[in-house]
């Protein structure tokens, strides 16, 4: 988080629901003042009215991060209306089920849109206010960013860039202040958890629709994960990986490959 004496600013995307509300509403109980961004306006301002029902600076700005215009117009009323950034969160992305076999170069372009590069577009867009303020950069990524998963279509090959987007940020611009910390959470609990998959999954094993595509993992709160990436900032930390014992996984499958899928399909509801 920035360095200096004034209130900071943090900008979620995907800040509507879910996770995203939870970081905007964790950064936003340390004082921070704190931007959702999403294309639902409806939802978004549901979610606004109630952080600030908790005493919680926030504001709106509706957008799709997908496209580059609508980047640069929010940075524009960042830049305007606050004139700094301390925290930018890449948070919005979404997951999918499928072979992949079966899955086509669009929908792999479609997942490359957004969950990598509208994280792309943002960063790029607000870098120069965030590492004015030697702030932090924050990609939500995902277990599937270090090691993928059976049936999970193109989502693997959308979060495994972030890693190494981090990567070189950290080695080019480390010397500047910037903090960049890449989140790789196991599957959060959801409401919809074993549901939102079942069109996609259909024709797939019946683990595919749970959560993280069946791997055995009990479902994280996301109340807890965004408190956890708030002091990984606070600390200035490289990566955050949730559950910790699946940096045992990684470590594995990076010396190892065959160990490391055994140690998944084992690790996965048949």
């Amino acid at each position: 988080m920035s360095s200096t004496s004034r209130t900071p600013v943090a900008l979620v995307t995907g800040g509507s629901a879910g996770l995203g509300k939870e970081i905007a509403r964790a950064f936003g109980r340390t004082g921070a003042k704190v931007i959702l961004v999403a294309r639902d306006e409806i939802r978004l301002q549901t979610a606004v009215d109630e952080l600030r029902a908790e005493q919680i600076e926030a504001t709106g700005i509706s957008a799709d991060i997908t496209v580059q215009t609508d980047v640069d117009r929010v940075c524009e009323q960042v830049n305007s209306q606050f004139g700094r950034l301390d925290i930018l969160v890449n948070n919005a992305g979404r997951s999918t089920r499928g072979k992949i076999a079966e899955t086509t170069p669009a929908a792999f372009q479609e997942l490359w849109e957004a969950n990598f590069l509208s994280a792309v577009r943002c960063t790029r867009a607000f870098l120069p206010l965030v590492t004015a303020n030697q702030g932090s950069v924050v990609f939500i990524g995902s277990l599937a960013s270090k090691a993928a998963s059976p049936f999970l279509g193109a989502y693997p090959a959308s979060k495994f860039p972030l890693a190494a987007y981090a990567q070189q940020l950290r080695l080019e611009l480390s010397e500047t202040g910037l903090h960049v910390l890449l989140v790789c959470p196991g599957p959060l609990q959801r409401q919809d958890a074993g549901e939102r998959y079942q069109a996609e999954a259909a024709n797939l094993p019946a683990a595919a629709q749970q959560p993280g595509g069946g791997v055995r993992l009990k479902g994280i709160p996301p109340a807890y994960l965004a408190e956890q990436i708030v002091r990984a900032c606070q600390r200035r930390q490289l990566e955050l990986v949730l559950p910790f014992k699946a940096k045992l996984l990684f470590a594995i499958a990076a010396l190892w490959p065959s160990w490391g899928d055994w140690f998944i399909r084992r690790n996965t509801r048949g």
